[in-house]
């Protein structure tokens, strides 16, 4: 379980097909002070398991069907990667909850600077469009996220100076791809409430919502 709230943005080391997989490795500095072997990371908002590390990087393997549900396999040699150590008890919750089980590939729109901020357009698979609301949390590349508007299939959301310095979103330009999670609490009450025939408010009182 991560938060969105990106540590520290790494660099992509390299890239190597082993098995119907790839290993990912990342260079990185502050996240390696507490690293062990089978940690969770949460790379560009992947969770991946953490496979060797040295003094400078950690390597990471991406399964086959990873690799064809997300923006990893778009990366290239030296780009920058958003990192997340997994969330530990007791830890200061300063996002909202999220897996690192992208749902989908999404696509950037534009890029417009206002200010010291930055509005970003991002078109998302229409099948993840139930489960986003105006002012709800969405993840981009692991990054944690409020949603301002949604007009069709394209959601508008912010980055605020922090965001930009600190995450790899920065970087991004139109039509670059960006890995999306929805909300897991408006993911779990949408599951809900497809399964259930003749709701009413009386049995969403006594389900308790």
């Amino acid at each position: 379980m991560f938060t969105g709230i990106v540590k520290e943005t790494g660099i992509l080391e390299n890239i190597v097909k082993k098995g119907r997989g790839s290993e990912i490795t990342v260079k990185c500095k502050k996240i390696l002070k507490e690293i062990k072997l089978g940690d969770s990371i949460s790379v560009d908002g992947v969770c991946l398991t953490v496979s060797s590390f040295t003094k400078y990087s950690f390597s990471a393997y991406a399964s086959e069907e990873t690799l064809k549900r997300t923006a990893l396999n778009s990366l290239k040699k030296g780009c920058y990667v958003n990192l997340e150590p997994a969330l530990k008890p007791g830890d200061f919750l300063g996002g909202h909850f999220v897996q690192g089980h992208i749902e989908g590939i999404g696509r950037i729109v534009s890029v417009e600077r206002k200010g010291d901020e930055a509005e970003v357009k991002i078109k998302i698979p229409e099948e993840l469009l139930k489960n986003v609301i105006p002012k709800g949390s969405i993840a981009i590349s692991g990054v944690s996220l409020t949603v301002s508007r949604i007009e069709g299939d394209i959601i508008t959301v912010f980055l605020v100076p922090q965001t930009l310095k600190s995450t790899n979103l920065n970087n991004l330009g139109k039509d670059a791809p960006v890995n999306i999670e929805t909300d897991i609490i408006c993911r779990t009450v949408v599951s809900f409430l497809e399964k259930k025939d003749n709701l009413s408010i009386k049995k969403l009182i006594e389900e308790g919502y």
